[in-house]
């Protein structure tokens, strides 16, 4: 069993562990309900990027299940910084996920349960050279899913059955259809680009509101590129010149195929190869030290 893990260890509830000594009861609500969230945060140069802004992420997702945040954000920081100092990788990504507890089962939340707090870290894969160079496909879907997509929750079947459509269709990611606007990929975030102009879908409860895609919306801000928060009808989307997916461990991914037709010229565009390369620059000063 210990080789299905890459990690060499995990944190579970105060205590650090190798994974194949780790286990939960079958009646922690995270595993009977799906009664939890989570986040995953990626690691450069074995620095946490953006800590903060997952912290604060985290925590409007445990307000939002009212759920007490179980660790200050110092305690938070200690652990996973312990974490990956255990992994030999520079690069990695950090998952935690915090689930209400251990409780008899019932729909209504219990008095007085612990919460169970799980947290790894493992060497990050990046997307292939041939992907960035020629872009991936994408398919699109009616979004199906509960209107809470705000909170980061550990429930995410919908988004798997939505993801596995798209697997079955030879394309890397759904980009969902509710009302005939685009809210966001089953596991990304979407931007797009319409005579020179960069749009993403504004922030509510339809979209998981990205950490990657507010650093994409703040460079492009900073460097005078136009973009906005708006809505993206399916019929625009179509007659993109570019479309994007952006997250944590994809970073910004060009869709180049969108319904088995190419997307603008059919290859990833130039908005595309600039911002990426400030991304790169960014994760460049901040490995440095030179931002946080």
């Amino acid at each position: 069993m210990a080789n299905m893990f890459s990690m060499k260890q995990i944190y579970l509830n105060g205590q650090f562990l190798p994974p194949q000594e780790a286990a939960i009861s079958v009646f922690d609500r995270g595993f009977v309900f799906g009664d939890g969230v989570y986040e995953v945060i990626p690691v450069f140069g074995k620095r946490l990027f953006r800590l903060p802004h997952h912290l604060a992420r985290l925590q409007i997702s445990l307000a939002a299940i009212r759920l007490s945040n179980p660790l200050s954000e110092r305690e938070w920081g200690d652990m996973l910084t312990r974490l990956i100092a255990a992994e030999s990788a520079n690069d990695q990504s950090v998952y935690l996920q915090v689930t209400r507890g251990v409780a008899p089962r019932d729909h209504a939340f219990p008095p007085d349960t612990k919460p169970t707090v799980f947290a790894y870290a493992q060497p990050l894969t990046y997307p292939s050279n041939e992907q960035l160079a020629q872009g991936v496909s994408a398919i699109t879907i009616p979004d199906n899913r509960w209107h809470r997509c705000d909170i980061k929750s550990i429930a995410l079947l919908a988004n798997a059955l939505l993801r596995q459509e798209a697997i079955d269709a030879n394309a890397a990611e759904a980009i969902l259809v509710r009302d005939g606007c685009v809210t966001e990929g089953a596991a990304s975030n979407i931007f797009m680009v319409r005579g020179g102009h960069l749009v993403t879908p504004p922030k509510g409860p339809g979209i998981l509101a990205g950490i990657t895609r507010d650093l994409v919306l703040e460079l492009a801000r900073a460097h005078g590129i136009s973009c906005a928060e708006d809505t993206i009808r399916e019929p625009e989307l179509e007659r993109a010149e570019e479309i994007w997916m952006t997250s944590s461990t994809k970073e910004i991914m060009p869709i180049t195929r969108l319904n088995r037709k190419p997307v603008g010229e059919g290859r990833p565009g130039k908005l595309h190869g600039r911002l990426l390369a400030l991304y790169r620059e960014y994760k460049q000063d901040f490995c440095a030290g030179r931002v946080e």
